[in-house]
């Protein structure tokens, strides 16, 4: 007598949860990723426009790992973008960043190398070299005159594993595989833009060092 509620009662449940399945199964790759924590991130304003600080905890999957020590490099891109909102429109990217970083093993001396285009550093651990790798400091993300002085902005930082870097085969288990992946989610915070320093002096003086009444 109580079958037939009860396969009801589960037939429902189970359209009520197709939804919720099917958009899991429609994620992308990216957001299946495994997460890098975002520890901070701010924005200096300095003499050249603003710098980044920012700080990420990565830690390598065991298949990235072994794929390391196996001679395959890892290319990660920590990226930055501002954007300034509009109420009454898409919001206007004002100023965007890359960089990327290429992290080796070298068998011979069991050491790791860190490398940013034309420089490179040797660590003998790997957690020293992820530590450095997820440390940003000083970075000049947005250039004097970029942005409109006491405005808010929206600023946003990530870093993730470029995954067009790796071998072809390794990129085509990443499709379905998140042990290949590895990414932080956008961080986003709100600031108040403001002149840079010096910037106020400037704007009062003439080319002459006077000031713009001739004193």
């Amino acid at each position: 007598m109580l079958r037939a509620p009860i396969r009801r009662q589960a037939a429902i449940a189970m359209v009520a949860a197709l939804p919720l399945l099917a958009s899991s199964l429609a994620l992308p790759p990216a957001a299946l990723a495994d997460e890098v924590a975002v520890r901070g991130a701010r924005l200096e304003p300095i003499e050249e426009g603003y710098a980044l600080d920012a700080d990420f905890d990565l830690d390598l999957t065991a298949r990235l790992e072994d794929a390391l020590h196996k001679g395959v490099a890892l290319y990660f891109v920590i990226e930055f973008e501002c954007t300034r909102p509009r109420w009454y429109w898409l919001d206007e990217r004002v100023a965007t960043a890359a960089r990327s970083l290429r992290l080796s093993y070298h068998a011979l001396t069991r050491t790791y190398r860190l490398s940013s285009g034309s420089l490179h550093r040797t660590y003998p651990a790997l957690g020293e070299a992820l530590r450095v790798l997820g440390t940003v400091r000083g970075w000049i993300v947005i250039e004097r005159g970029q942005l409109a002085p006491d405005t808010t902005h929206v600023a946003a930082t990530r870093v993730r594993l470029d995954l067009t870097q790796l071998p072809k085969p390794f990129q085509v288990s990443a499709l379905a595989n998140r042990d290949w992946t590895l990414a932080s989610p956008w961080h986003r915070w709100a600031f108040e833009s403001s002149p840079a320093p010096g910037e106020d002096a400037a704007a009062g003086a003439g080319d002459d060092g006077t000031d713009r009444d001739g004193r």
